[in-house]
């Protein structure tokens, strides 16, 4: 029972985690991996920090070792040249005190021995330590770096396949149909072309009526009309009425219609 229980659980998970991965937006997955990064890295600094601070503290209390060192054992030897001399003097007691004071220095001096040694091999760790803390953060730095570049790229791409979705469904409305309620362009051509071919049709058509032709005597009336009042305001005007020729051809013509009356008055029959 526990087992098929736990089947299921991870069963559920699985499916969660893939409908989650699938609705999710990826740039918003994107900037939540970029922070989490910038998270560890930060993490990473502060835990580089601590341990240079340790080395640092390490030096500082070796360098105060060596220098309580330093000055015990100079306590040491002056102790020893203080008891010489009252021992060489004959102060008995003097050189008891300080041969004492000489022996607790030099108890004094090799405790301060060994702290120093210590701490050199502490300071030896702990400067291994900061220098690979160092390099760590250095490198952790560098694939920060390198993530926040492919962070732009992959915005990029992004954007770019959004604007080729996009395209893709405005090449695909162009060719199908959007829904029941929306027609497509080839719907939209065809109908506009059967308008247009019907309208042809009946102009056609009415281009045969009596209509039509009606129209087109009343309009030749019309240029008959019009030819003739041109031809009184040039009788008026004195000018010479065109010829047939002349009305259709161009400068050329006038001057052949003008040969052709100035011959015709030639062959006028002279009056007895």
């Amino acid at each position: 029972m526990f087992r098929l229980l736990r089947r299921m659980s991870r069963y559920m998970t699985a499916l969660f985690t893939g409908k989650f991965n699938e609705l999710a937006d990826p740039k918003v997955q994107l900037e939540q991996a970029i922070m989490e990064a910038q998270d560890q890295h930060r993490r990473l600094k502060e835990q580089a920090a601590n341990v240079i601070a340790n080395q640092k503290q390490t030096e500082m209390r070796l360098n105060r070792s060596m220098e309580q060192l330093e000055k015990v054992n100079s306590s040491a030897r002056q102790a020893v040249l203080m008891a010489d001399e009252a021992t060489k003097s004959g102060d008995t007691k003097k050189s008891t005190d300080y041969a004492r004071a000489a022996e607790a220095f030099a108890n004094q001096l090799i405790a301060t021995e060994k702290e120093v040694e210590s701490l050199k091999t502490l300071s030896l760790q702990s400067t291994e330590a900061a220098d690979r803390a160092k390099a760590a953060v250095g490198q952790n730095s560098s694939v920060l770096q390198k993530k926040l570049t492919e962070r732009q790229k992959l915005l990029s791409q992004l954007d770019q396949a959004k604007m080729q979705e996009q395209m893709n469904r405005a090449m695909s409305s162009l060719s199908e149909a959007v829904g029941q309620d929306v027609p497509s362009l080839e719907e939209v051509r065809d109908k506009i072309e059967s308008r247009y071919a019907k309208a042809l049709g009946t102009s056609e058509l009415q281009a045969e009526t009596v209509e039509s032709r009606m129209l087109e005597v009343e309009q030749a009336s019309m240029d008959n009309e019009a030819q003739a009042r041109l031809s009184q305001i040039r009788s008026q005007l004195g000018i010479a009425q065109p010829t047939p020729q002349a009305a259709t051809a161009g400068g050329g013509g006038g001057e052949v219609a003008s040969g052709d009356a100035a011959g015709a008055k030639a062959e006028e029959p002279k009056p007895q």
